[in-house]
């Protein structure tokens, strides 16, 4: 046991003398890890809040049902039961006139007070019931069974627009990951032969030590520690600068409130700090592993 605690302890030794022997193939290797990987890291920090983006637009997507105002509260109450049985129905909301004109009020802000002659007794709106859906692309069908019961009015949920709108976030999520794979597999090509080139350049060294009798084995894992180590570091650039740059946009938005406004709901620094320090510090590692060990097998063929 002592024996390979030693003999691991000589491969990261000289897979760490590596790194500074070779100078300026190290820093080429880093450097192709890090520009690749930023590239990679940046479409990865686009895509995740596009997706966090879509996910609110798609959760915000609603039933509006809008009462018959000849409906009494037996009546109303017999509707609620109805629309609580029909299967994909997840929750619903009972919004009175007042309420809904409340809402209406606050949408319209400072022009509100145009609104303030409806109330009470002249408010032409409905009772309503607010729907949610199990899932939101499921919500065309839950509007069209709603709108046959008996005491509804009229059934609002943006026919039309809500497929459009599916549609679009199906085909923004399809496209990034088609662009995140591609930029993945030109990433991982960049940084094999990139390493590669470490190691064709120390190709005599390799023969040698198989010649007096080193194993396979003795001679791969300081290669595999180094790819290991150039792919973490490499990696680290592009998450320092990315989550310091994702940092300073994500308190941007908070400060000037684009968040409530626009509804642009970013992903909190601290979720996507963790997200992308692991997939950029992961694929870096892999790819210089890969790289590193793919780069010698030939070389061990004495």
């Amino acid at each position: 046991m002592d024996m390979k605690a030693r003999t691991l302890f000589r491969h990261f030794k000289e897979s760490i003398k590596n790194l500074g022997r070779n100078g300026w193939m190290t820093v080429a290797s880093i450097s192709a890890v890090a520009v690749a990987l930023m590239i990679v890291g940046l479409f990865l920090t686009v895509m995740l809040n596009l997706n966090q983006i879509a996910n609110h637009i798609e959760n915000d997507v609603e039933v509006r049902v809008y009462i018959d105002r000849t409906a009494n509260s037996q009546e109303q109450d017999a509707l609620k039961k109805q629309i609580q049985q029909i299967k994909d129905v997840k929750s619903i909301k009972y919004i009175s006139r007042a309420e809904g004109l409340k809402e209406l009020m606050k949408d319209f802000g400072k022009d509100a007070d145009v609104i303030k002659p409806y109330q009470g007794d002249q408010n032409p709106l409905n009772d309503a019931f607010e729907i949610k859906t199990q899932k939101p692309k499921q919500t065309e069908a839950v509007a069209n069974k709603v709108s046959k019961l008996d005491n509804v009015s009229d059934v609002s949920y943006g026919k039309g627009y809500v497929k459009k709108l599916f549609k679009v976030v199906d085909i923004a999520r399809n496209v990034g990951i088609v662009l995140i794979l591609g930029l993945l597999f030109t990433a991982i090509f960049l940084i094999a032969n990139t390493i590669k080139l470490t190691i064709v350049a120390r190709s005599t060294e390799i023969e040698i030590m198989k010649l007096v009798g080193a194993t396979n084995s003795f001679v791969r894992w300081p290669y595999f520690l180094e790819g290991l180590f150039l792919g973490v570091i490499g990696a680290l650039i592009p998450v320092i600068l990315l989550l310091t740059a994702y940092h300073e946009l994500y308190n941007y938005f908070i400060r000037n409130s684009y968040q409530t406004y626009l509804f642009i709901r970013l992903i909190p620094f601290s979720k996507m700090s963790l997200y992308l320090s692991a997939l950029l510090i992961i694929i870096g590692a892999v790819i210089g592993v890969w790289g590193s060990l793919t780069s010698i097998r030939k070389y061990l063929r004495v």
